[in-house]
Order: structure tokens, then C-alpha cells, then sequence
């Protein structure tokens, strides 16, 4: 039986505490506090020590500030620190694992006893751990300024100080906020980004592990040092890029500031620095239904050379997120009060075919609408029960801010999108609204483009190169295929009889692959282990003869990889998890090379031989199914869902008589969309 309050009593000597002016040890042990009655994620017992936590303690009045230091893991909803029935602040919105300080004011303690209370409003669960908590007698200033660390962050090759992230944990791996008062830093607890390469940080006395990095690109240089009270230690880190993306430039193409989306933590100045922290050159601000432009921010904290900001806009409708770009400060932003898609694409009204427009999160609901929920959507088909047009070119399948506990179901899902005929380019993005939680470019799109100048960069070429699809995909790692050793992402191949795909896996040395996957149509064709070294740069390469179908194909190569372990760069847990279980994993992904093997000149989508299948053998189960014989597994699906919409029951004899004598690809075409109209009745 779950209790629902735990209360943690502690008697200390008041006398004894306030002669010595020691720490106050006020909990010792870390308690699983769960605001709700669902468990939010496996790795927690079904039990917890209540919905709240009470500590009670002997204390006496404070005559100056004191400091309350405790430790904090996986909190996702807001919990409020109270003492004494007076609130100091809340817990960090944030699931790693990390200490943090609360100003305690002068004369809030009392003669006696006192009482310590953390608890939640939220009612959506969250499973936290908390503890570890004691009151020091100095102010916040005091205990985190015991000592002075100047850290500088060079490039390995030419000692150049470099924007970069920094981040410090201490000897048990837990963040370890820091303080400074520099402008050129943004802090959060255990994080620091420097715009210039240096950082003068004031941190407790202790033992701590630093590491400097500057996002995917880059590796990551570490080291240990040991502070006593008043010490002042110089470090130099030195990082070197270690994945070859030139000729590509690094897009994060979903980007959010508290300043304007008014959730989250980062700010305009903030975004900026950040930004030229992990690497990410050509920055698509999307704050929601408004447009901003970033480049004075960029300028004023002397960071402009290191990217082109692009303005953008998330519309947020009440049927879907869609990121469009590029738009004009100033202008009137595009209308959210929307009926049903086909009034966004009035709203947007591209007539120019100029823009780039990308549906967001697909899997996940606002107000009530999930784009490709089962309820209105079959995947594997990219067909929907309605009447709605689609109104995007491209849409996420990485979203490192809104992890899905699958995160195959987006490519799926963009899988059949691609097989109904919807050439929709791939994006990743981070969906950043924070500088921390969430960190900006972890996923990222990478667009073909010359990136010899980041901070000039061609908007309108490289725009026109993301909706022809030359990108490649990434979440800590990069990989690159090329069809007879010509053809990369965005191009078609003109071929009968075999290609040749060669698929390069890239990473740092901080990440590892261990798995490639080459899909043709959305089905894997190919698929071998990687045993990565941990060497930097290329982790393996391979090429694969493909014999070719009648039909046209695309190709797709995705790698996976280990995603726990990196302290630097954690990622975080699905935002809308399916499941309680789940396990971190780095993806890299192609994006597509179309293979012309029918010769006509065209890109010829599965539904495109679907759709004359079925026309051809008008009210002909048993013809229609014999056609198959010549083609694959996507172009099944997309008949059984079009036999579906005209009303046939997929589920009848003279389906099922018709697929007893049908090829393995076919039946399973079929099966795949039985099985999704079953999901998407049970949903009615």
C-alpha cells in the first residue's frame, strides 16, 4: 500500500549546532516521492515513501541567511520546498541527477522545532527522488564560493578558444551547480555554456570531474580536480571536431525561448549562447504564433560568426504543431484558428512552393488532437480517414525534446508517408525551450550546403536543398549513404537489375553504434551488428549489392547505438511515454535515395502502383492479388488500405481465400494494415 506521508524526524542539539556553526545534516537518505497513484517509469518500486516529504528538526533563529543544499533526480513536475511554511523556491524541473541550493532568509528559523516540506500540486504522476538535504549557516554566495575554478576551452588544433558547453559532477557523477559572474556564461546546475571559451567559476570544495564538449561534431576532453576552501585552479580543456560533416551544415530546426514561448527556461541572450555551444549553424527560431529574430542577440554576445539565424514560427493550432520557415519580422504571423489542415494550407498559403513546412511531434497529443494517432491514421499506409489535405514537406522523426518510447514509430510513420506518394523530407530537431533540460541540437538535421561560413550561410539554398531531402538525420550519431557510389539523400537513381549502397556510420569517440539497418520501402533488407571501437570519426562502412524490384524503391540507412552513460549530453525520457519502460538509444538516418528501377523518369510511390492495381481489376479480389506477385510489401499495404476505404471487409473469405495462394510479401502487406484498421476501430 502506497503511503501517502512520510515524515522524517531528526533531532539535533540546537546548542551544540549554533556554537560550532557546522552544516546541519537534516536527511541523510534519498526518499522515491510519487505525486500521483500511477507509476510513472519501471525503474521505480511500486512502493514509495509517500506523496510528499516532511522533515522535522531542532533548530534556532537565524539571525542571517542560511543555505538549504539537497539532492535532486528525475523531476518532471513542479515541487515546492517549503519551510516553515514559507516557500524558498522548487525543485529544477529537470530529470537528471543533480544538487541544488535554496536561500534560506534571515529569521525564518525558529527557536525549536522546524519542519522541512516538499510536495506537488501537479496531478499528473511523477516519480522523484529526493534527500540528501542539509542547512549550512552561511548564505548561498558563501557555500558555493568556497572555491575559484578558471576553466578555457580550446580547439585541439589550433588552441583558438572556442563556445562550448561545460559541464561538472561531482565524485559520485551528480551535477554540481556552480555560480559566476560573468556575462559571456549561461549556468544551470552542473551545466555551463561559454560564448568565448572561458569560464571563471566559483564552486564548494570538493572533488570534480569537468568535461568540455561542443556538440555532435566535436570530442569531449575531461578532467579531475580536487578544491579546498580557497583555492583558485586553472584548467585548459582542448576539443577537436571528430565527424567530417563538410559540405553539410547543422540545422536545429525547432527552437524555443522562454522570453517569448513563455515556457521553459532560456532566454533570447541565453538561445545565443547556447546555440554557438553545441555547434548548430543554421538556427530556425520557432517560438509559438510569433516571429523572432535572433540575430541582435546573436551580436550583442559576439556570437554571430558561429551561425545564421533564420526566423521562423511554430504554428500551434488545435490540430497540430507545424514549423514553417522562412518568414519576415514584421509581417503578419500566420492565423492558428483552424478548422482542420486544409485551412492551415490556406493559411500558410505557400503559393511559391517557397517554404519549408514541417509537422511536428506527429505521436504527440495537444489539446486533445494526436496527428497520427490509430484513431485517424494508418501508418503504414500515410493514409488518414478524412478528407484533409496534408499540409507539410517535411516532417520530425527525431524530436530529442519529445522522445517517443519507440523511437522507430516516427520513421515508420514517415515510412508510409513516403509510400503514399507524400515526399516528405526528414527532420531532427530538439524542440529546446530550456538550456539544460532539454539541450538544444541534440537532435539536429544536417542540410547538403556549403558551410564554409556559418554565420553567412545561404538561407534560401539551403532551404531549397532541405525540401529536395539532401539531409541526413541525427541524434549522437551520422550516417551517410551513397547508391553506386554517385547518389546521395534527394536524389533519384535510374536503375534495372541491382545498385550497389554504401553506408557510413559516423560519430565522436563519447558515442558508440552497435547496429545498421538499410530499409527499402520502409521494410529492412539489410541489417548487420557494428562492433565500434570507440574511435573517432568513421565506426564503420560497408556496401551491399541490391537487387531491384520491377518497381521504384527508396532506400533509407539507419544506425543505433547505446544511449546512456554520457553525463555531458543525457538525453531525456519521452515526453508522452507509452510505456514505463524504456531505454535511451542514439539514431543516425539517411535521408532518402529514390531508385527509378521502372525507368519511366518519374518517382513512383507504392501508392502510385496501387492505385492502377486496383483501378485495372475494378471488383477482382482474387486479380488484384495475383498483380501483387510482381511487387513488394509496401505496395500490398497501400492495396489492402485502398480496398479498405472502398469499403471492402479486408477480414472477408474472399480475401482470405486470395491470400492463402498469395506471395509472403503480400500477405504481409495485407496483415500489417488489418491489424492497424483493428487498432483504429478499437479506438472508436
Amino acid at each position: 500500500m502506497v503511503k501517502k506521508l512520510l515524515i522524517v524526524l531528526l533531532t539535533v542539539s540546537a546548542t551544540g549546532y549554533q556554537a560550532c556553526c557546522q552544516t546541519q545534516i537534516l536527511e541523510n537518505s534519498m526518499h522515491h516521492l510519487r505525486n500521483g497513484e500511477t507509476r510513472e517509469w519501471s525503474e521505480f518500486p511500486l512502493e514509495t515513501n509517500g506523496r510528499e516529504l516532511k522533515v522535522k528538526f531542532s533548530g534556532r533563529a537565524n539571525d542571517s541567511d542560511y543555505t538549504l543544499r539537497l539532492k535532486q533526480y528525475d523531476v518532471k513536475q513542479h515541487w515546492r520546498v517549503l519551510l516553515n511554511d514559507r516557500e524558498l523556491g522548487s525543485l529544477v524541473a529537470d530529470e537528471k541527477d543533480m544538487i541544488v541550493y535554496f536561500a534560506v532568509p534571515s529569521n525564518l528559523l525558529r527557536d525549536g522545532q522546524n519542519e522541512l516540506h516538499i510536495t506537488s500540486d501537479e496531478k499528473v504522476s511523477d516519480d522523484i527522488k529526493v534527500g540528501s538535504i542539509a542547512l549550512d549557516p552561511r548564505g548561498v554566495k558563501e557555500v558555493i564560493g568556497e572555491a575559484t575554478l578558471e576553466i578555457q576551452v580550446l580547439e585541439g588544433e589550433s588552441d583558438v578558444p572556442l563556445p562550448s558547453r561545460i559541464t561538472i559532477v561531482n565524485s559520485d557523477g551528480i551535477l554540481q551547480t556552480v555560480a559566476s559572474s560573468a556575462e559571456a556564461l549561461v549556468l544551470r546546475p552542473g551545466f555551463v555554456y561559454t560564448a568565448n571559451g572561458k569560464a571563471l567559476l566559483q564552486l564548494p570544495a570538493g572533488n570534480y570531474k569537468i568535461y568540455a564538449g561542443r556538440g555532435f561534431e566535436y570530442g569531449v576532453d575531461s578532467a579531475q580536480v580536487q578544491l579546498r576552501i580557497g583555492d583558485r585552479l586553472e584548467k585548459t580543456l582542448r576539443i577537436r571536431r571528430e565527424v567530417d560533416t563538410r559540405g553539410w551544415i547543422s540545422s536545429d530546426t525547432h527552437i524555443h525561448t522562454f522570453t517569448h514561448s513563455k515556457h521553459g527556461d532560456a532566454t533570447m541572450r541565453e538561445r545565443a549562447i547556447t546555440l554557438a555551444g553545441e555547434g548548430i549553424e543554421l538556427p530556425i527560431m520557432t517560438d509559438h504564433n510569433i516571429y523572432v529574430d535572433l540575430s541582435p542577440e546573436a551580436e550583442a554576445t559576439g556570437v554571430s560568426s558561429y551561425f545564421t539565424p533564420v526566423i521562423g514560427d511554430e504554428l500551434t493550432t488545435k490540430f497540430g504543431h507545424f514549423n514553417i520557415f522562412k518568414t519576415v519580422a514584421g509581417t503578419p504571423v500566420f492565423d492558428a484558428n483552424v478548422r482542420d489542415w486544409n485551412d492551415v494550407i490556406r493559411n500558410i498559403n505557400d503559393s511559391d512552393n517557397s517554404k519549408a513546412i514541417i509537422l511536428n511531434h506527429a505521436r504527440d497529443i495537444h489539446i486533445g488532437f494526436r496527428p497520427f494517432g490509430t484513431a485517424r491514421h494508418l501508418s503504414h499506409a500515410g493514409s488518414s480517414n478524412d478528407d484533409w489535405k496534408f499540409p507539410a514537406n517535411a516532417m520530425e522523426v527525431i524530436n530529442s525534446g519529445s522522445q517517443q518510447t519507440n523511437i522507430m514509430n516516427l520513421y515508420h510513420d514517415w515510412f508510409g508517408m513516403l509510400n503514399r506518394g507524400y515526399f516528405l523530407t526528414p527532420v531532427g530537431s530538439s524542440d529546446s525551450h530550456d538550456v539544460s533540460r532539454y539541450i538544444v541540437g541534440q537532435g539536429r538535421t544536417y542540410i547538403q550546403s556549403n558551410d564554409d561560413d556559418p554565420g553567412n550561410i545561404d538561407v534560401d539554398a539551403a532551404i531549397k536543398n532541405f525540401k529536395d531531402g539532401k539531409v541526413m538525420v541525427s541524434l549522437g550519431l551520422l550516417t551517410k549513404l551513397r547508391v553506386n557510389n554517385e547518389y546521395g539523400p534527394g536524389a533519384t537513381v535510374n536503375a534495372s537489375g541491382k545498385v550497389t549502397a554504401t553506408v557510413e556510420v559516423w560519430g565522436p569517440t563519447w558515442t558508440r553504434a552497435d547496429h545498421i539497418t538499410l530499409y527499402a520501402n520502409g521494410k529492412a533488407i539489410r541489417e548487420e551488428k557494428i562492433r565500434d571501437t570507440g574511435k573517432a570519426g568513421l565506426k564503420w562502412k560497408s556496401t551491399w549489392e541490391i537487387p531491384l524490384p520491377k518497381h521504384d524503391i527508396f532506400l533509407v540507412a539507419i544506425a543505433e547505438g547505446p544511449g546512456s552513460g554520457m553525463p555531458f549530453w543525457s538525453i531525456a525520457k519521452p515526453y508522452q511515454p507509452a510505456s514505463p519502460d524504456w531505454t535511451p538509444r542514439l539514431m543516425g538516418s539517411s535521408g532518402v535515395v529514390w531508385i527509378d528501377a521502372d525507368k519511366n523518369g518519374k518517382r513512383n510511390a507504392a501508392f502510385d502502383y496501387a492505385k492502377e492495381i486496383v483501378e485495372s481489376s475494378p471488383n477482382s479480389i482474387d486479380k488484384i492479388i495475383k498483380r501483387l506477385t510482381a511487387y513488394d510489401e509496401a505496395v500490398a499495404a497501400q492495396v489492402a488500405a485502398l480496398l479498405w476505404k472502398a469499403g471492402t471487409n479486408l477480414k472477408s473469405a474472399e480475401v482470405s481465400t486470395g491470400l492463402k495462394r498469395a506471395r509472403p510479401e503480400t500477405k504481409a502487406g495485407f496483415n500489417i494494415i488489418i491489424n492497424e484498421i483493428g487498432q483504429l476501430e478499437n479506438t472508436r
